[in-house]
């Protein structure tokens, strides 16, 4: 053999090495990503007192399949595993254990829930697993310098509590306010809030507050109490269950205040409905995604995608549930993220690329509104709209409001 010959052989085999480490180099994996799979874990209420937040997850389940039906995220198919925890902390942290240690996720996505995302932020945190885009809202969760490894996805509590202030100032500032919370970070976040956008006022227009634990069957004892307190404005920071207690309540004993409902419990079928429909209407909340029920969007893109995905994928759940709507969103936003991930699987990346959305437009998010995060804000959702419940559907109270704290 020529030594021509001899040194084009080595060539071919050196260029041949390069390419197969070049292309090594490309791909990276951590524990629960492989070129064929990217496994992501969450726990759901599918039982117990926030129960109504089960459809949540199987809309995000419903969401996957149909992922992976066109053929998964960069040709990796999406391994969504759900256990039930049914809103309780202790269970919480045991299910996700074993999402981490025994079927050893790339990432958590979505945990359902303050205090049972409270219960593991740590466990997670020390593990450096992500905790993306957890469904609540509160201050802790979109912390990056403490809890770099947590990013919530829900509009903050403070500043949805501060806008419900400056609502109150500009149109009631006479207003006596009973506020009844749910006994954790969710309810003191937003009695917070509300606190810091009175100001100097809220003293005299706080007339009283009230909580309530998670696993107390009624909320009728606080409601009578708030009443006798002399409150004309009623603010329920609270979950769909006691929202829907509250609003009934009311109604039963002739009771005639301003309602404020927080956005975790402005479901339409998940509280109003049950609640009664009539016994709803007037009630005040926030919004920042398009109502599947209104006529409105019946010509638009996104709903339609979101549409034809329910009845294709979810046939059996309500498409007109804001709860289906924030499943479908949450999971579309889980499906850029990886995405952007490339090849590069690694938690380090999945949560750079997290800290790095730009302007993302989501199908049902409403016109003007889309997520940007940084490393140093951590806060997926900025924005809202005002809206007040019309007997029907949610009407539009003012423009978009964007939060400019920095936080």
């Amino acid at each position: 053999m020529t030594s021509v010959s001899l040194k084009h052989i080595a060539a071919s085999a050196l260029l041949l090495a390069l390419s197969i480490s070049a292309a090594q180099a490309q791909k990276k994996y951590d524990v629960g990503a492989s070129d064929t799979a990217i496994k992501v874990g969450q726990t759901v209420p599918l039982s117990g007192p926030a129960s109504a937040y089960a459809v949540i997850g199987k809309t995000q389940a419903a969401y996957m399949k149909m992922i992976n039906d066109e053929g998964g995220v960069n040709g990796r198919k999406v391994e969504l595993i759900q256990y039930d925890d049914a809103y309780s902390p202790p269970k919480t942290v045991e299910q996700t254990r074993k999402l981490v240690e025994s079927d050893e996720v790339l990432l958590t996505f979505q945990i359902i829930g303050t205090a049972p995302n409270v219960a593991v932020q740590k466990y997670l945190n020390a593990k450096k697993i992500p905790q993306l885009f957890a469904a609540t809202g509160a201050a802790r969760f979109t912390d990056p310098k403490n809890f770099p490894w947590t990013m919530g996805f829900n509009p903050s509590y403070l500043v949805e509590g501060r806008i419900y202030a400056q609502y109150l100032l500009k149109n009631h500032p006479n207003a006596k306010i009973g506020v009844l919370y749910q006994n954790d970070d969710l309810g003191k976040d937003y009695l917070a809030g509300l606190k810091v956008g009175l100001g100097d006022k809220a003293g005299k227009m706080i007339v009283a507050e009230t909580s309530y634990e998670i696993t107390e069957p009624t909320i009728d004892s606080q409601i009578l109490r708030l009443k006798d307190a002399g409150a004309d404005v009623l603010f329920s920071a609270t979950t769909p269950k006691q929202a829907a207690q509250a609003i009934k309540k009311v109604a039963e004993i002739g009771w005639k205040p301003l309602h404020i409902i927080d956005i975790n419990a402005s479901s339409v079928s998940a509280v109003l409905k049950p609640a009664g429909l009539e016994n709803s209407k007037g009630v005040v909340s926030v919004g920042y995604v398009k109502d599947a029920a209104d006529p409105e969007w019946k010509d638009d893109a996104g709903m339609k995608r979101y549409l034809a995905f329910m009845a294709k994928y979810y046939p059996e759940g309500d498409k007109d549930s804001n709860l289906n709507v924030y499943g479908y969103i949450t999971a579309q936003l889980l499906v850029q993220v990886l995405k952007q991930c490339g090849d590069d699987l690694t938690r380090d990346n999945v949560m750079r690329q997290a800290a790095n959305l730009k302007n993302v437009v989501l199908d049902l998010t409403l016109p003007g509104i889309s997520v940007t995060t940084s490393p140093t804000d951590y806060r997926v959702n900025k924005q809202f709209q005002m809206v007040q419940f019309d007997g029907q559907r949610w009407q539009k109270l003012g423009d978009i409001v964007t939060d400019e704290a920095k936080e």
